[in-house]
């Protein structure tokens, strides 16, 4: 068994009394922006109390919630969090973490598969590039639920050429791609 790792290969984290974390795979303090990061890159730990050996993954996890959320990066709108919380104490409360988790393993899905379908039509036509930035704009925007800070950059100019034929043939692939998304949905 490789050191710091739990025998299920999950990265254990120490959490002191005086709030510092503590990688034991790595042998170093980090911080909740570490952890956040390990979380994106897919990575699987668990956060013990140092002292009683609790796990306490949960509570640091929504801490790290809290800390993106008052960066301004907010994802999770008023309305829902006022929904949440009215949940606390339902009959319903043991339903909802699955039903949330089910969602999101939803939108994931959803998400991967609308990136290949964007990405199988326009495979190897003039507009693969216009695609790829449209999926990246989409992506950012389905990241935050948020819309883009920026536009994306214009489309490079088309080879000089009869320019009815050219928007022609931009709007067929558009009509195609809409087309393609709505039996997606």
């Amino acid at each position: 068994m490789k050191k710091g790792l739990a025998p299920d290969g999950i990265v254990i984290i120490k959490k002191y009394a005086n709030r510092r974390l503590y990688n034991t795979e790595t042998s170093s303090y980090i911080t909740l922006e570490h952890l956040a990061a390990m979380t994106r890159e897919g990575r699987d730990f668990k956060v013990v109390d140092a002292k009683t050996d609790d796990d306490i993954t949960h509570n640091v996890l929504t801490q790290i919630i809290m800390e993106e959320e008052s960066r301004g990066q907010t994802m999770l709108p008023v309305s829902f969090l006022r929904q949440l919380i009215s949940m606390y104490g339902d009959s319903m409360q043991a339903v909802v973490p699955g039903y949330l988790e089910a969602s999101m393993d939803s939108f994931r899905r959803n998400q991967e598969q609308f990136k290949s379908a964007v990405e199988g039509a326009f495979a190897h036509t003039p507009f693969a590039d216009i695609a790829k930035r449209n999926l990246a704009m989409f992506e950012a925007a389905a990241q935050g639920f948020k819309p883009p800070v920026a536009a994306a950059p214009a489309p490079a100019p088309a080879p000089a050429g009869n320019k009815d034929e050219e928007l022609a043939a931009l709007k067929a692939e558009l009509a195609s791609l809409k087309d393609k998304i709505e039996k997606l949905g």
